[in-house]
């Protein structure tokens, strides 16, 4: 491959475009004999009209005639002639031609002549000068790339050019008088052969016919040829023969392969973000298409998603760690290879100076010889070479963006033809190909990691229900061309021993996702604290979104993700066993009763966060002890191949299993879906309600007077000594009596008083007012102020929440005792030694 590829074929081509067109079989005096289409196309003659004339009437010119006498009076002397001549078209007009006639061995011994014209309008100037011309026809018979023969009726061999012995490897003397699969054994001389049959019979031509040539397989590997073959007709259109000119596409056919490589290399390198994948997906490609085994070996920082190594120079450190990701052999189980995949690459690599100089390596002839230079650098490397016969050895060095992944070796072994500089090219090419998917997988494992990680911090590690609920959950991340998603959960304990379920779902995926979906998480857990109900809560998440939004809308070149996205939150009470729930676009909770009975309530669906569009509003349900409330994001339940409400279908059959524990529920619900790597994350939390019963809870109503705080003292020290909790009954008076005394001062109407004994110990004192109290941090000198600094100093936490006719006043206690400086607000000696007795201190002052 001394040319490019496309300049023989051209060559050839253009010639047997000049040379074919018109062609004439002449015997020994002149006569026609043998006429074809493309001689009809030049002189207007059929060949019927010109079969059995001389050749000689079609010459106008009276020196062609001398001319032609005169060689065929040296035809003894003269095999060959090239010149030109006017001829007489037949509709009359002169038409000038170049004229190449050679010599034939008749059937008789007497000289024949086959004559090729080509019309010289069609020439460049060059191609019309005589010396030029004459050197054409030389080429023609030794030189130019094209092989010409002349077979009879019978497929014998009268005429062949030197160019196509050596082309085919057929010695003109073998070719002779012979049939082509007399001359040569093989499948190709069949195919030829039955060809050449099938143009004497139908005189169709047959174009660009590829056969392997004839030659022994060269250290170069073997030839290709391509053929046409053209009927030559008699006067009444009968067969003569078949001409057939051939020439050399062994360098286009290599090109095309080439090429056609490269084009399944963008099939085929890169369908997945994974680097050792794609590593595996170049070796696989380059072995058998071009080499025999291949190796992909890749800095050990690449699978990682972590920075590669910038450069190995003077000042570049060692050679980063190796691990062997791509492996293909033409052999069972690759015994080439001293490393198998997935295991690290000694250090001590022979092809360190590629790495080093960052050019390839091309060893068309390898030398693996004791004491070569391969022996020397890897002596165990150089043995498997010679086990095996690696004969022909590239190294290429995988780059991309300035950084060093890997280095790729191609080996040779049964093929006995070495690489060339073409081939080097291609493999140069295919590991540029895959060294930008590799560099893309190695970003994104880095950026998916990153997102799985921060998503794993701002997910609840520890979600527990409480005495509300039992809780499990699942969460599955998206697949590797996804990306990690916004899913999240969140199992929130709020005051009265009640618990909060939340489950949403952000717009997008990747690392963005994941930090908008914290960015709500945590704005729900802080509108949870002020314990607003659910349609409020979403309310007033769904105000922070928008404002977001807004504000990504209006900065300067922000690509800022939407933080769009939807919500479900239920708040369930384990004293009256009611569940409030509200959704902003998100699918219906699941609810499987005690005896394995699945329903998805109707509920309002809300816009998705980020639209506000309408109202948010909530739906309350009493669900009995035991129930499971199954809340989970729309990976779960959608299917690009099926409707939704497949997904529904199947999510509801997974639960409805009666008598699991509730983690092997969760698990045999995720184990339904689809073994297909998941488009988008899939949640699932599973919470099975429990319930407080009389034991557990005292509550009380009392009127709206002042003397009713002594007896709220009294009937809540009763309840703490039948639990068991005489340490507490201290605190708890002084709480019961400052909120009971906050309530008959600020309200109007009846109060109540709730103990609830669980985790903690909660004390509610519940009035018919709106207004909300506020902590206050009064001076030495202040009467009022005192009553709420002294709850939150003898209570774990303390807070406030609506009720449908009021508002609720709550603070929670440790049932264990605790030291004082434990205890988060721990009340201070000097201050309450410094109060007055409960019962001297008036109702009213607080």
């Amino acid at each position: 491959m001394n040319s490019p590829a496309g300049t023989p074929i051209t060559a050839a081509q253009r010639a047997f475009q000049a040379a074919d067109p018109a062609i004439a079989l002449l015997d020994a005096e002149g006569t026609v004999v043998g006429w074809t289409q493309g001689a009809q196309r030049l002189v207007g003659y059929s060949a019927a009209e010109m079969v059995g004339r001389s050749a000689a009437v079609l010459l106008s010119a009276v020196e062609d005639w001398a001319k032609a006498s005169a060689f065929r009076e040296q035809n003894g002397t003269q095999s060959h002639w090239v010149g030109v001549a006017e001829l007489r078209h037949r509709d009359g007009r002169k038409i000038d031609v170049r004229l190449c006639v050679s010599s034939l061995a008749g059937r008789d011994g007497r000289a024949q002549w086959v004559v090729s014209a080509t019309d010289k309008a069609t020439l460049s100037a060059w191609e019309m000068d005589g010396s030029v011309v004459e050197s054409l026809h030389t080429a023609l018979h030794r030189r130019l790339p094209i092989g010409v023969v002349i077979r009879d009726a019978q497929l014998r061999c009268l005429w062949a050019n030197d160019t196509q012995g050596f082309k085919d490897g057929i010695p003109l003397q073998q070719r002779l008088g012979r049939r082509l699969t007399e001359a040569a054994s093989s499948v190709d001389a069949e195919t030829l052969e039955a060809l050449s049959h099938q143009v004497l019979e139908s005189g169709i031509p047959a174009i660009n016919v590829e056969y392997r040539s004839f030659l022994p397989t060269s250290v170069h590997g073997e030839r290709m040829m391509a053929a046409s073959l053209i009927r030559l007709d008699d006067a009444e259109g009968r067969a003569l023969g078949v001409c057939v000119v051939s020439f050399d596409v062994t360098d286009s056919r290599r090109a095309r392969e080439r090429l056609a490589i490269l084009g399944e290399a963008s099939k085929r390198i890169g369908t997945t973000l994974d680097a050792m994948w794609t590593a595996q997906e170049l070796a696989e490609l380059a072995v058998p298409l071009f080499a025999d085994y291949a190796t992909v070996d890749l800095t050990e920082s690449v699978p990682l998603g972590e920075e590669p190594v910038a450069h190995l120079g003077p000042q570049g450190g060692g050679i980063p760690a190796f691990r062997r990701a791509g492996l293909a052999s033409i052999r069972q189980g690759a015994p080439e290879s001293v490393f198998r995949r997935g295991e690290p690459v000694a250090r001590k690599c022979p092809f360190a100076r590629v790495l080093r100089s960052g050019k390839s390596l091309f060893e068309p002839i390898l030398d693996t010889s004791p004491g070569s230079r391969l022996d020397q650098d890897d002596p165990a490397q150089a043995q498997k070479f010679r086990d095996h016969a690696m004969h022909s050895l590239m190294v290429v060095p995988i780059h991309a963006r300035g950084a060093v992944l890997g280095v790729a070796v191609f080996v040779r072994t049964q093929d006995r033809t070495p690489f060339e500089q073409e081939d080097l090219l291609l493999a140069e090419e295919l590991v540029s190909w895959a060294a930008l998917s590799l560099d893309n997988a190695r970003r994104y494992t880095r950026e998916r990691a990153a997102a799985l990680a921060l998503q794993r911090h701002l997910l609840p590690q520890r979600a527990t229900g409480g005495c509300a609920a039992d809780v499990a959950w699942r969460y599955l991340p998206a697949d590797d061309h996804y990306g990690v998603g916004g899913d999240w959960f969140d199992v929130i304990p709020l005051s009265g021993a009640r618990v909060a379920l939340v489950v949403g779902d952000v717009v997008g995926h990747g690392i963005n996702a994941a930090a908008a979906m914290g960015r709500l998480r945590t704005a729900v857990r802080t509108l949870a604290d002020m314990d607003l109900p659910p349609e409020e809560l979403l309310a007033h998440l769904d105000d922070l979104v928008i404002r977001h939004l807004a504000e990504v809308d209006a900065g300067p070149q922000s690509p800022s993700p939407s933080m769009a996205g939807t919500c479900l939150y239920a708040v369930y009470d384990p004293v009256t066993r009611c569940c409030t729930i509200a959704g902003a676009g998100h699918p219906p909770p699941a609810i499987i009763d005690p005896h394995g009975g699945v329903s998805f309530p109707d509920l309002p669906t809300g816009a998705p966060l980020g639209l506000g569009m309408v109202p948010f509003e909530s739906v309350t349900l009493e669900l009995p002890e035991g129930s499971v409330l199954a809340l989970y994001t729309d990976g779960l339940i959608e299917d690009r191949d099926h409707d939704i409400d497949v997904g529904i279908d199947r999510l509801g059959t997974a639960l409805a299993r009666r008598g699991l524990p509730l983690e092997d529920l969760c698990s045999s619900a995720i184990d339904t879906l689809p073994i297909r790597a998941p488009n988008d994350d899939r949640t699932l939390l599973l919470a099975r309600t429990r319930a407080l019963g009389p034991s557990q809870v005292a509550s009380w109503e009392l009127p709206d007077d002042s003397a009713v705080v002594s007896r709220a003292r009294a009937l809540a020290t009763h309840q703490l000594n039948q639990w068991g909790l005489e340490h507490l009954v201290e605190s708890t008076r002084l709480i019961v009596s400052e909120l009971v005394t906050n309530a008959i001062r600020h309200g109007n109407g009846a109060l109540g008083l709730r103990l609830i004994r669980h985790e903690v110990l909660t004390c509610e004192v519940s009035d018919t007012s709106d207004s909300h109290p506020r902590l206050r941090h009064p001076r030495t000198t202040d009467e009022n102020g005192r009553g709420l600094l002294l709850v939150s100093q003898v209570s774990h936490r303390w807070g406030t929440r609506c009720t449908s006719d009021g508002k609720l006043i709550w603070a929670e206690q440790q049932l264990a005792p605790t030291r004082e400086t434990d205890r988060p607000h721990a009340p201070r000696p000097s201050a309450a030694a410094q109060l007055p007795a409960e019962s001297d201190r008036p109702a009213g002052r607080r």
